[in-house]
């Protein structure tokens, strides 16, 4: 069967770069508003107070429209990623991993044995329970796209032997945690940390292993990403989108005045 993240993983093959928004309100329209205009959904779980309900109607959303759904969840617990994938995420994006063992500890609770130790309790991407284990069990191991963050001193010091592990799809770039295991936090721009973002993406499509990024909405920033090697892009949010093109409609609208002296006046409270 032919999914909406095989259409993602055959675009980044034949190196067309996939762009993607960030999904951080409740109201699963947005999801499904987003969609048409993007390669892929990034619903985050990491930095919002999305329940599992809500989860489950982005998801729905994404589906409906057929675009792919990554989920970032909030960390790298088995209790965090399992229900996610049980209730039908294609792809999944793990912040802040600390070293090779805590990634392999991941793509096991990822994958159902014999390839890891993933629980059995596929509700929704097994079709309610329509398809036989036998078929899909090799379908689940082999269809979801794993993702980790790269964005940790422990992840950096180690990136060679993460790069090393069998069925990890693809490393993310976070800029600003990354800035900050560099020392220098929301210096996103500075050369140390493009020069290491340069490096950490050489080494991860040397090994076969695709790069994403993750950044607000900035076509200037998102264009560097690119020139280093990034290949896929979260650009903003739901929000920011929103707030970014309200911003330029009002200026457009109304461009803003010079104050208007105040040299001489009273002000309005006599003091």
């Amino acid at each position: 069967m032919f999914t909406a993240i095989d259409r993602f993983r055959e675009k980044l093959r034949a190196g067309k770069t996939c762009i993607g928004a960030a999904v951080t309100f409740n109201d699963p329209l947005v999801a499904e508003s987003l969609a048409d205009s993007v390669d892929f959904l990034w619903i985050d779980t990491e930095h919002t107070a999305m329940n599992p309900e809500t989860l489950s109607g982005h998801l729905l959303a994404a589906r409906g429209r057929g675009v792919p759904a990554l989920v970032r969840v909030a960390g790298s617990a088995a209790s965090l990623i399992k229900p996610v994938l049980d209730s039908g995420a294609e792809g999944i994006v793990v912040p802040q991993v600390r070293g090779a063992a805590e990634v392999r500890r991941v793509l096991e609770d990822c994958c159902y044995p014999p390839m890891g130790r993933r629980g059995f309790g596929p509700r929704v991407p097994s079709n309610y329970g329509r398809w036989e284990c036998e078929q899909y069990v090799p379908h689940a191991n082999e269809k979801l796209f794993i993702a980790v963050q790269i964005e940790t001193p422990e992840a950096l010091d180690e990136l060679d032997e993460i790069l090393s592990l069998p069925r990890l799809d693809s490393i993310v770039i976070g800029p600003w945690d990354l800035s900050g295991a560099l020392g220098m936090l929301g210096k996103v721009n500075d050369p140390t940390v493009l020069s290491t973002i340069e490096i950490i993406a050489a080494k991860a499509r040397a090994r076969g292993v695709f790069v994403g990024a993750g950044m607000g909405p900035s076509a200037e920033y998102a264009r560097t990403m690119l020139s280093l090697g990034v290949q896929w892009l979260q650009v903003g949010s739901d929000f920011g989108l929103m707030i970014q093109t309200a911003d330029r409609l009002r200026a457009a609208i109304c461009p803003p005045q010079a104050p208007e002296p105040t040299e001489g006046l009273v002000p309005e409270d006599g003091s």
